[in-house]
C-alpha cells in the first residue's frame, strides 16, 4: 500500500506550484520597484499602514528597500517611532517641553536608522520590547525614559 500522505509542504505541491512560487519570489524587486514608480502614493499609503496585509515576499522586498533608504516611502519618526516606544510603555506626551530637545534627537536617530526595514517588519508582527530592544537605537533612550516615568 503506498502512503500518499505528503511529509512535508515542499511535497504536497507540484512542481508547477513550486516553479511559481520561486518565480513569485523573484518578481518581487522589480514589482516592488515598478509600484514604487507606478502607484508612489498607494505604496506609501501601504508601507505606511503597519496593518496592511502582504505577501510575505513582497513584505521582505519592501522591508529590504526600507533599508537602503525607501525614506521617501516612509518617515521613521512619524510611521515607526510611536508604537516603537508603546513598546516600551511610551508615548509622545511623556516627553515633556524640557524634554522636546532629547525628543528630537531621538527622532533624527530614528528617521537615520539602518534597520528600518527590520523596524517596519517587527513591528508589523506585533514583536514585544524584548526584540526590539536588540536592534533599535533608540531601545535605550526608552528604557530610561520608561524606567525615569515609573
Amino acid at each position: 500500500m503506498r502512503n500518499d500522505t505528503p511529509t512535508s509542504s515542499h511535497a504536497s505541491r507540484s512542481w508547477r506550484q513550486r516553479l511559481g512560487g520561486l518565480l513569485f519570489d523573484a518578481s518581487m524587486p522589480r514589482m516592488v520597484k515598478e509600484m514604487r514608480r507606478v502607484a508612489g502614493p498607494t505604496f506609501q499609503a501601504m508601507v505606511r499602514d503597519l496593518d496592511t496585509p502582504m505577501a510575505p515576499a513582497f513584505e521582505r522586498e519592501v522591508a529590504r528597500t526600507l533599508n537602503r533608504g525607501g525614506s521617501e516611502d516612509l518617515i521613521p519618526a512619524v510611521t515607526l517611532m510611536p508604537p516603537m516606544m508603546a513598546r516600551f510603555g511610551l508615548t509622545a506626551g511623556d516627553f515633556g517641553a524640557e524634554e522636546r530637545t532629547f525628543f528630537t534627537e531621538m527622532q533624527s536617530v530614528c528617521n537615520r536608522c539602518p534597520v528600518a526595514g527590520r523596524c517596519w517588519q517587527a513591528l508589523r508582527a506585533e514583536a514585544g520590547w524584548e526584540q526590539c530592544r536588540g536592534f533599535c537605537p533608540n531601545a535605550q533612550a526608552f528604557e530610561q525614559k520608561a524606567l525615569a516615568a515609573a
